[in-house]
């Protein structure tokens, strides 16, 4: 009895752990322009959906330049539905932003 409930709980627990959190995309190093799907200020981090449906999840570091006409401006400006362009660093399986811009604001 005990075996044939080992692979039932091993299945329910790798669908809870797949469910918590987003589906995100690892791309390659390069530009991209999306929406923001999410914004998480207290972790300074962004998911971007892209229009192929992609999800990127953006962590900003100390160097990321986020802009807004061509003027610098805090994270706490984004918000939920802004289109924006980003700059991408892949590192192994991690996405730095370089630059984010953001190109319109949803009301």
């Amino acid at each position: 009895m005990k075996r044939a409930l080992l692979p039932l709980v091993v299945l329910v627990a790798l669908i809870a752990m797949n469910s918590c959190g987003e589906k995100t995309a690892v791309v390659e190093s390069g530009i991209y322009q999306g929406t923001i799907y999410k914004v998480e200020p207290e972790k300074t981090e962004i998911y971007v959906e892209l229009s192929d449906g992609r999800i990127l999840e953006l962590y900003f570091t100390d160097q990321t330049l986020l802009t807004k006409k061509d003027e610098t401006v805090e994270f706490s400006v984004l918000a939920k539905g802004d289109t924006v362009e980003v700059q991408i660093e892949k590192i192994g399986k991690r996405l730095d932003p370089i630059s984010v811009a953001i190109k319109g604001q949803h009301e």
